[in-house]
């Protein structure tokens, strides 16, 4: 079975119209919508995406801008460090590339913030080269159709990447648009729970359907709880913060979550985190913002 070919045709006839794969999304805009899809559904990731880009539609324009200014506009994406480390990246590529998405994955690769998977899926999704893009929908997709085995393993090894590569064809472009395919049959028909084999252009040779279909032997990976865990009071605080029009008291943050320990612990992590940063005696604004606006109204 020839699963890049069999995976493109069917890319070009179901791939979701996403403003990302568009011709004129350019480099930047294919970073910058790699790392906000990072653990995050593209539903979510769609308006603040447009507002981002619409903000800032190069990497020197957010480079010239506040990391304070990066992460209130990340909103409730999650994981703001994600905002912050492509502020740092932005900088990186003024400072080192002339404000131009380097196109050498060794470049790619040094950029702050900047993993093994997202810089090859901008060496293939931006430069059309012929990388191994794998993410854990491709993991899922080769371990079953190629292997036979239900699940992936937990994380991605140099099998994995090895396994991928072995798919994509040899010319560049192509490979990059078999990458792009293998994401999206993993993301929309061969899902971890529920796949839609009946709608799969692999089903015939797939190892798995071949082998019965066996269950998964590894533990079950349940969801992770978020209510009443550090990372809600994280995000609570950095939601006043981010309101704020200049830095915010301890008096007022401490009435935002009645547990003292968790939410110093919460606080300080963000402080650890270089997400805040203490502007004053008991005063604490997004990293970057000027303690000269600590006496700004409504700063609490």
């Amino acid at each position: 079975m020839d699963v890049a070919s069999a995976a493109i045709r069917w890319y070009d006839e179901n791939a979701r119209d996403l403003p990302w794969r568009r011709p004129d999304a350019g480099a930047w805009g294919i970073l910058v919508s790699e790392v906000m899809l990072q653990q995050t559904p593209v539903a979510r990731v769609l308006p603040a995406y447009h507002e981002w880009l619409a903000r800032w539609p190069t990497p020197a324009a957010l480079a010239a801008d506040t990391p304070a200014a990066a992460i209130r506009a990340w909103g409730r994406l999650g994981y703001p460090r994600r905002a912050l480390r492509l502020h740092e990246c932005a900088s990186a590529i003024v400072a080192r590339h002339g404000g131009d998405v380097p196109t050498e994955l060794a470049d790619l690769l040094a950029l702050p913030g900047v993993g093994a998977y997202t810089a090859r899926a901008v060496a293939a999704f931006a430069h059309g080269q012929r990388h191994p893009v794998v993410d854990t929908n491709v993991r899922r997709l080769v371990a079953r159709a190629v292997a036979g085995e239900p699940d992936p393993g937990a994380v991605t090894t140099a099998a994995d990447l090895a396994a991928t590569e072995a798919l994509l064809p040899d010319d560049p472009a192509r490979a990059a648009r078999a990458s792009a395919a293998f994401m999206e049959l993993g993301a929309l028909v061969c899902t971890a729970r529920g796949p839609r084999c009946a709608d799969c252009p692999l089903r015939l040779g797939c190892g798995w359907r071949l082998a019965g279909c066996p269950a998964g032997t590894g533990p079950s990976r349940r969801p992770q709880r978020y209510a009443g865990t550090d990372r809600q009071v994280r995000g609570i605080l950095l939601a006043a913060l981010r309101e704020a029009s200049g830095p915010v008291s301890r008096t007022r943050l401490d009435l935002l979550w009645l547990d003292g320990p968790q939410r110093t612990r919460a606080l300080t992590g963000l402080v650890t985190d270089g997400l805040v940063e203490e502007v004053g005696a008991g005063r604490y604004a997004l990293v970057g913002e000027r303690a000269a606006d600590a006496a700004a109204p409504g700063s609490g």
